[in-house]
């Protein structure tokens, strides 16, 4: 196979246009609400970070998976994976904003709640004394570049050796090492993640804490990045040369893995709603007080509705996991779910009122679209299969059944 022979179509380059335009446009508009309303505009950007953090972290925490488990399915989406995971740069850009001007609008609390930036010393509403020592500024911002820099690290680690691959196919030495990494790397990724949610989402709400909260991050950002991937082959797919390398049982295996993930958030989710109410402590039932009630409780059932149960009997049907116009769609529809997940994860903690703001939707149409382009780009500048790897050929050998 001769690499330009797997070079990425022209639908590439029209996706990265429109995703830049789209992206461009809605940035320009948002800013007028940066500067008009800063309190609701800082909210809107936490949650389109974390969504798009979620779409490059989580690649990568499959691309680690698919190198551990050398599965089939992984490789058809390896080289969509390590574009999507280059798009960390443009994550560390995107993070400077909450972390220069936004963090007096995320974490100093509204009204009577106070956040961690300005609780008080002593008496109610007074962190413990182990907060007091890890919630503060500098440390907000040195655990921010080690979570960066780790990401970074494995990102790097893992595209060269894929480009070293191509150029090596025969070094198994090269692919036992992957297969080595793979496995701390995971458990790198998870860690690495569950502190970021902490301290970036979390610690909107001070006073309250749960052991399962990172794993809800990890299992929805492996939704939504699979969830990219089911819609990325099938685009490649409707031109060659991806259309004659794509077939139904590669998307019956992505299709059964979006099950899984979905299964696994939901399993979280349960677990931690299940532990905390039990326990039914003051301290620990907040999270839920103010999310299952009133215009939450509504917001709540719209998720656990579209998010798990409808998603979930749609795929477990065969047919619909091998439809290559089905499939994307409830994937492009667990992107949108998880940035409803995410709004209802973080949105209580500045308002009461269950209703999105027009920056809601403007800031995830800026990031995402930018986000898109910068996927795009990635994409063109590596053929869209591993061709060093020595399973490509049994990968992509055509026997339906």
């Amino acid at each position: 196979m001769a690499a330009q022979e797997y070079q990425a179509p022209e639908s590439v380059s029209r996706l990265q246009q429109r995703a830049y335009f789209v992206g461009g446009i809605a940035l320009l508009v948002s800013m007028f609400g940066a500067v008009r309303a800063p309190e609701l505009f800082f909210p809107s950007y936490l949650m389109s970070f974390l969504l798009i953090l979620g779409l490059t972290v989580g690649s990568l925490g499959l691309l680690m998976l698919q190198h551990l488990t050398s599965g089939h399915w992984g490789i058809i989406i390896r080289r969509p994976l390590e574009s999507a995971t280059r798009a960390l740069p443009l994550m560390v850009i995107t993070f400077l904003p909450i972390a220069i001007f936004g963090m007096k609008y995320l974490y100093m609390g509204q009204g009577e709640h106070k956040g961690w930036l300005n609780a008080p010393a002593s008496g109610e509403g007074a962190l413990s004394d182990f907060q007091k020592t890890y919630l503060t500024t500098s440390g907000f911002y040195t655990r921010a570049v080690i979570y960066f820099v780790i990401w970074l690290g494995l990102m790097f680690i893992f595209n060269v050796s894929s480009k070293q691959q191509d150029a090596n196919p025969q070094d198994r030495a090269l692919r036992f090492r992957l297969k080595m990494l793979a496995g701390p790397g995971i458990i790198l990724y998870v860690f690495v993640m569950t502190f970021a949610s902490i301290d970036w989402a979390m610690s909107l709400s001070p006073h309250w804490a749960s052991t399962i909260y990172g794993f809800l991050f990890v299992a929805g950002q492996l939704i939504s990045s699979m969830s990219l991937m089911i819609a990325v082959v099938v685009l490649l797919a409707r031109t060659e040369p991806f259309a004659s390398v794509l077939q139904k049982r590669h998307l019956h295996d992505l299709g059964k893995l979006l099950l899984a993930f979905v299964m696994l958030w939901a399993y979280f989710d349960f677990s931690q709603l299940l532990i905390i109410w039990s326990g039914n402590q003051p301290e620990e039932i907040s999270f839920y007080r103010t999310r299952l009630y009133s215009g939450w409780g509504v917001v709540a059932v719209i998720v656990l509705v579209f998010h798990f149960f409808v998603p979930f009997f749609l795929l477990l049907s065969q047919d619909v996991k091998r439809n290559a116009k089905v499939l994307p769609r409830i994937a492009i529809w667990l992107i949108f779910m998880r940035l409803v997940d995410l709004f209802w994860m973080t949105r209580p903690e500045f308002t009461s009122r269950a209703m999105p703001t027009w920056l809601d939707v403007v800031l995830p149409l800026a990031l995402g679209g930018l986000w898109l382009g910068f996927f795009a780009f990635n994409l063109k500048q590596c053929p869209l299969l591993p061709l060093g790897d020595p399973e490509l050929a049994e990968a992509i050998e055509h026997h339906e059944h």
